[in-house]
């Protein structure tokens, strides 16, 4: 699949420096903004969440992944030789976000309230070798002490001791990730905890939340190696009434106790706006970390694409001038299509919207909104969505070195014969 040269490319773009130029964008600077910019990459995108602590297949915890296209990882080392594919498609320096099921124990039986840095130590090896920073998740799903539905907020007080001490190992987990990459772990706490309907006593189930995050988090980390992180849930399947952690429940959590807020684009409903919700946030919290995946209909993990929402949510970071208080991730995964080039789809697309907030004229917007001009603000919001920004993103990906418009594609097709058609 061929696409335009280096020449052609540097032509476009020169072209299109000055158009924007006309508009007092500096796209030069945005393109060195946007190779600062570090996305989150999940690794549960690349094997369907099952993880490697011996599971065929992930079960329970309010999440599912459909479909069974070939060639799942099915071995740490198989997901790590994925992710460096999709990292040599995607433009710019990233970030790999684990999971506490997708440790490796030799063999060993380890539960999750045993697991220690060493479990880890693979993919802390492998992160240094690439010079990328790793997050962090502790799994509250696909275990038979989350069978009831319920986990830090259990009324059984052995489950719940049982999935604190797994917190807490996840954080201590984190610490030393952070402290051997030089680059604090996001690590982020979500649980599916919930019914199918409506409960007697939600305040009770809340309440015992609220006990068990503070037993967790009571010991103080050294934030820059940990960034503790909670993020919320509208529903999931077995939980479509209630929701324990709900969006309100974290955001009252995460203010009282100093910790950061993580919001997911699929945890909300359909008419709510997660990019109204940063400028709404930024004002009382010194950070947040936002999940992007692209919710259709009631499910929320679809692999991220360049539409309006995401959009959305890169202006409302730009324009607040918050690139440096927000931390970005990728969650989806989608077993129906080629794993790899999921990831570089939702990726590449997630940069596109950094870029696309960084190259809109918004100093010209706000002084006409300013003058209460709204109709020239209106007029050059419009008139900037036919500015050639695709010029500009296809000179950042040549200065990046990695493949041009959907020429990535022959590489993951290449990888795909080579290697995931064999994985049966």
């Amino acid at each position: 699949m061929r696409d335009v040269d280096a020449v052609t490319v540097e032509s476009n773009y020169s072209q299109a420096r000055e158009r924007f130029r006309n508009y007092g964008v500096d796209t030069d600077a945005a393109l060195k903004r946007l190779s600062s910019v570090s996305v989150s990459m999940n690794c549960w995108a690349g094997d369907d969440v099952v993880g490697f602590e011996g599971a065929d297949s992930l079960s329970g915890g309010g999440i599912l992944a459909t479909g069974s296209f070939p060639g799942r990882a099915r071995t740490a080392e198989e997901l790590r030789q994925d992710a460096e594919l999709a990292y040599s498609l995607i433009p710019g320096q990233h970030r790999f976000n684990l999971h506490g099921s997708y440790c490796e124990t030799g063999g060993e039986a380890v539960d999750r309230d045993a697991l220690q840095p060493t479990h880890f130590e693979n993919w802390m090896a492998w992160a240094k070798r690439l010079g990328i920073g790793l997050d962090f998740n502790p799994t509250f799903f696909s275990h038979p002490k989350a069978d009831s539905g319920y986990t830090l907020s259990s009324y059984d007080e052995q489950v719940r001791s049982f999935w604190v001490e797994h917190a807490k190992r996840s954080r201590e987990i984190s610490a030393a990730i952070g402290k051997r990459l030089g680059t604090a772990c996001v690590n982020n706490l979500w649980i599916p905890d919930g019914s199918k309907d409506e409960p007697t006593d939600r305040m009770r189930r809340r309440a015992l939340l609220v006990e068990s995050l503070d037993e967790i988090y009571r010991e103080p980390m050294d934030r820059t190696q940990v960034l503790d992180a909670v993020e919320s849930k509208l529903f999931g399947i077995g939980s479509e009434a209630f929701v324990v952690g709900s969006h309100e429940f974290y955001l009252g959590y995460a203010l009282s106790r100093d910790v950061l807020l993580t919001m997911d684009a699929g945890h909300y409903h359909p008419t709510e706006s997660l990019a109204e919700k940063i400028a709404a946030l930024l004002p009382f919290v010194e950070e947040l970390m936002l999940h992007l995946s692209r919710p259709v209909r009631w499910d929320s993990d679809h692999v991220v694409v360049y539409d309006d929402p995401t959009r959305a949510i890169g202006r409302e970071i730009v324009r607040a001038d918050a690139l440096d208080r927000v931390y970005l991730a990728v969650d989806f995964f989608d077993a129906s299509i080629n794993r790899i080039s999921a990831w570089v789809i939702g990726m590449r697309s997630t940069l596109k919207a950094v870029l696309d907030a960084l190259l809109e004229p918004v100093e010209l917007m706000r002084k006409a909104e300013q003058q209460e001009d709204l109709g020239t603000r209106l007029a050059l919001m419009e008139e900037f969505k036919m500015l050639p920004i695709g010029a500009v993103w296809d000179k950042f990906c040549l200065d990046q070195d990695v493949p041009l418009g959907a020429a990535w594609l022959e590489r993951v097709k290449q990888y795909e014969a080579d290697i995931l058609l064999k994985r049966r």
